[in-house]
C-alpha cells in the first residue's frame, strides 16, 4: 500500500505549493471486481494520506469519511396490507432515481461531524440520502417509501453504514473496509473521501470502481441485453424441457 501511495504523494506535495488546504490522496485495493459464479462477496480496502500545505501535522487529526456509491437505478416500492385475511399491494411509489449500492464509513459519528445541512450536502449517512421521487406523494407517504426502502436494502446487504469504519494513523494515513455483498449489482462505483475539519468538508477525492461480470455470467448478461427476445424464448423452452424431462423421470419411477 506504501509503495503505490509513494508516486501519488509526490503529485500531491507539488500541487500544495500553489494551494494551502489540505489534499487527499486516496486509492482502492481493487479498480476491478470480478462477479463469477462462486462469487461470495469481497472486502473492498479504500486508503490513502492526507497531504498538509506545511507538511505539519494538526494537533487536533481531521476526520475522514468515505462513500461508496453504486450506480442509480430506477425502482418501484411496494407496500402490502393485510385486506380480507390476505396480503396484497396495496400502494407503490416509484423513484426516479437510488443508488443501488451505498456504504458510509467514518472515523466517528457523522452527526458528530458536520451538521445537518452539510450532511444533506455530500450524502454523508443512510438517511441523507437524496433519493428522487418519480411519483407525486404526500410528504408523509414519501417519508414512509423512502423509510422502506432504505430498511429494504440495508436487510440486503446493499446499504450500510459504520460510525468507528475509518482508521487514521498518526495524522496521515487512512484506511477504511468496505464489504461487498454477493448480490451486488454491477456497473461503475465511485468511491468518495471526505476530510473534515471543525465541522466543515475542507477537501474531497474520487475514484471510480468497476463491478462486472465475468465468465459464464458474463455471456448469459450479454445474451439477456443484446438479444432479448431469443433469451426469452430460449429460457421458456429451457424450462419446458426441464419440466417435461422431470416428469419423463418420474413415470419411470413410478
Amino acid at each position: 500500500m506504501k509503495r503505490r501511495l509513494a508516486p501519488l504523494l509526490a503529485l500531491a506535495a507539488l500541487a500544495l505549493s500553489a494551494q494551502s488546504k489540505p489534499v487527499l490522496v486516496p486509492d482502492v485495493s481493487a479498480r476491478n471486481i470480478e462477479i463469477r459464479y462462486s462469487f461470495s462477496g469481497a472486502q473492498l480496502l479504500l486508503f490513502g494520506a492526507i497531504v498538509y500545505p506545511s507538511g505539519r501535522i494538526p494537533k487536533v487529526t481531521p476526520d475522514i469519511v468515505v462513500v461508496l456509491k453504486g450506480p442509480a437505478e430506477p425502482i418501484v416500492i411496494r407496500e402490502k396490507q393485510r385486506i380480507a385475511g390476505i396480503w396484497m399491494n396495496a400502494a407503490s411509489n416509484r423513484f426516479r432515481s437510488a443508488p443501488s449500492f451505498y456504504a458510509v464509513a467514518s472515523s466517528r459519528p457523522i452527526e458528530q461531524l458536520v451538521d445537518e445541512r452539510t450532511a444533506a450536502i455530500y450524502e454523508l449517512g443512510i438517511q441523507d440520502l437524496q433519493l428522487s421521487p418519480g411519483t407525486a406523494a404526500l410528504p408523509e407517504d414519501a417519508r414512509r417509501f423512502e423509510a422502506g426502502l432504505i430498511e429494504l436494502r440495508r436487510r440486503e446487504g446493499l446499504y450500510a453504514q459504520n460510525p468507528r469504519g475509518v482508521e487514521i494513523t498518526g495524522g496521515v494515513l487512512y484506511r477504511a473496509a468496505i464489504s461487498i455483498p454477493s448480490q451486488v449489482p454491477v456497473g461503475t462505483y465511485t468511491a468518495e473521501t471526505f476530510l473534515v475539519d471543525d465541522g466543515r468538508v475542507v477537501a474531497a477525492a474520487t475514484r471510480d470502481i468497476e463491478i462486472g461480470k465475468s465468465g459464464f455470467e458474463r455471456f448469459v448478461a450479454l445474451a439477456a441485453r443484446r438479444h432479448s427476445i431469443l433469451y426469452g424464448l430460449f429460457t421458456v423452452l429451457l424450462s419446458l424441457g426441464l419440466g417435461w424431462g422431470a416428469a419423463a423421470v418420474f413415470r419411470r419411477r413410478f
